[in-house]
């Protein structure tokens, strides 16, 4: 064996700590959420600074400063908190800490809308869902069924069709990635430019469709399609007709058709399907516009790479073992297999990919 004594042994050993001790930090963060930290510090948009104590009396009645002092540490190590060291000569380590939202942070205020990515949090870290991860590596001794189904019985969105409380937080979490996720790509996206029918399909109750229409006026009609069940529940939009249906047999007609987050989790046979439907509902020069995670080739260890190869993870343990996140190369071929002669991708933003297929 290697000299223990050098500094690369000596970080490869903390690595492996870190590594092993990181479930500290999904459950902290799910911990902050659930007591609504980051709402307590922002108050408004004051954001001033608070020690523990201070967040504690805007959160709950009663309650361990110190213990939530130890969960603002570690989670400002990851960007969500800010803290500001302050001189105090009656507290044992003469610090006084206080904590404000740093930019991460700031992604589980609530907005006006009810919406924030902390609905999110909460929704990956349900018990039903934890129960999975221990059997991560079922997904490779046998992958015809995820660990979400082995750990729980049944398929996760049957699941959660079952349990209201699950697929309500399932569908805000959803909301809360999607809306500043759309206001991105409206900004800096013009592929809906010209378009007069535009179909989104998998479009749930409408919302991005809705964003899209009061952006681009030149669409004159757009087409919620979604099961008939996930329709009946959707609310009147102008301009927006919903429309039920299977995906897997046929598509409304449409100039353009939208999906965000619906190739992703089926198998590479099953997306060729998909898109070869979309294929026979446009025109020619007509184009499918699919927004979903893009892995870059190489494996290197940046932000956005960690954030994809996680998400990945994530879809193979609880939605499909064969369902995955993809590269360029692999959503071009795809195309190519359902009859998409051209691709172009948009690189807006950093964690779903806007793919143009042209027909």
């Amino acid at each position: 064996m290697e000299d223990e004594t050098t500094e690369r042994r000596n970080q490869a050993r903390l690595a492996i700590m870190e590594m092993t001790n990181m479930i500290s930090v999904p459950m902290c963060l799910h911990a902050i959420v659930r007591l609504n930290v980051p709402d307590a510090i922002w108050e408004g948009g004051s954001n001033a600074p608070l020690s523990a104590s201070q967040i504690l009396t805007r959160v709950s009645p009663s309650g361990d400063p110190l213990n939530l002092q130890r969960i603002l540490r570690l989670l400002t190590t990851y960007g969500i908190f800010t803290e500001h060291l302050l001189h105090d000569p009656s507290s044992d380590d003469q610090v006084l800490r206080k904590y404000s939202l740093a930019d991460v942070g700031k992604t589980l205020v609530t907005d006006q809308d009810g919406l924030s990515y902390g609905a999110y949090v909460l929704q990956h870290y349900q018990q039903e869902l934890m129960n999975a991860w221990p059997l991560v590596h079922e997904a490779v001794v046998d992958s015809s069924t995820e660990p979400f189904v082995k750990a729980n019985g049944e398929p996760a969105y049957s699941y959660y069709g079952k349990k209201p409380e699950m697929n309500d937080l399932m569908l805000k979490a959803m909301s809360g990635v999607s809306v500043p996720f759309m206001k991105a790509i409206l900004n800096g996206y013009t592929g809906f430019d010209g378009v007069q029918r535009l179909v989104d399909v998998g479009g749930s109750a409408g919302d991005c469709l809705k964003m899209i229409l009061q952006k681009h006026t030149n669409i004159k009609e757009g087409v919620n399609f979604d099961l008939p069940e996930v329709v009946a529940k959707a609310p009147s939009i102008p301009g927006v007709t919903h429309v039920g249906g299977d995906m897997f047999k046929s598509i409304p007609n449409g100039d353009a058709i939208f999906m965000k987050w619906v190739l992703t989790t089926w198998t590479d046979e099953e997306c060729k399907q998909i898109m070869s439907n979309c294929y026979n509902a446009l025109p020619v020069g007509g184009k499918m516009i699919a927004c979903e995670p893009v892995l870059p080739q190489e494996s290197d260890n940046c932000l956005r790479t960690r954030a994809l190869l996680e998400g990945d993870i994530f879809v193979m343990t609880i939605y499909r073992a064969k369902g995955k996140h993809r590269t360029e190369e692999e959503f071009r071929q795809l195309g190519l297999s359902a009859g998409f002669p051209h691709l172009q991708a948009f690189y807006i933003d950093h964690f779903y990919t806007v793919l143009e297929f042209q027909k």
